[in-house]
């Protein structure tokens, strides 16, 4: 009996002390300003979708080596297979771009590149530095077209199309994403690891 006597101060105690800790919690963190994320919009949940697919597609063609930059699984000449005139890593890559610039400009009324004539992307865009510079200002004009979408104008079709503005913007980071699976594996065909998927069990 003495026992609990003793110990049951001691457990009123530590109530005690917690309740007060949990009280200045309070205090403080109603005292302090909080940080407020902004209500979502159609304009942010697409831009956000394009700056997923913008990210794993720029990952994996950095890292693609320049000297692998035109691989194409045709030169593999694996048995069985038929690869030929399948786009090259580096067609795959101007390929998202080139159509990225055809969807987003419709949204935003920027004119085309002057050297864009397909949905292969300029011939004369060679090198890998200018190819991520022509993919990184695609995606540039995307951020634009999100940027364009409201509730009042997501639905109309714009001039030119056949689509509405919402399925413009999603289409081209559908349509990314489905290339990014191609340069997936013309990546791993040449033992490279996607970043992705680095850090995770293959």
């Amino acid at each position: 009996m003495k026992r609990i006597q003793i110990l049951l101060p001691s457990v009123v105690l530590i109530f005690a002390v917690a309740a007060l800790g949990q009280s200045t919690k309070s205090t403080t963190s109603a005292s302090q300003p909080q940080t407020t994320q902004p209500p979502a919009t159609i304009a942010s949940a697409v831009d956000r979708e394009i700056s997923g697919v913008e990210k794993q597609i720029l990952d994996a063609a950095m890292a693609m080596p320049e000297d692998k930059f035109n691989f194409s699984p045709e030169s593999l000449n694996i048995p069985g297979a038929d690869y030929k005139g399948v786009r090259s890593f580096a067609v795959q890559v101007k390929h998202i771009a080139a159509s990225n610039y055809f969807l987003w400009s419709g949204l935003t009324g920027d004119k085309l590149p002057a050297n864009l004539k397909d949905g292969n992307g300029p011939e004369d865009v060679k090198s890998k530095a200018e190819i991520l510079k022509f993919l990184q200002d695609s995606f540039a004009l995307g951020h634009k077209a999100a940027a364009t979408l409201t509730t009042e104008n997501v639905l109309q079709i714009p001039e030119h199309s056949k689509s509405t503005r919402l399925r413009l913007a999603t289409f081209a980071v559908a349509h990314a994403f489905n290339h990014y699976g191609q340069m997936v594996e013309y990546l791993r065909m040449n033992g490279i690891v996607p970043p992705a998927s680095r850090g995770k069990s293959d």
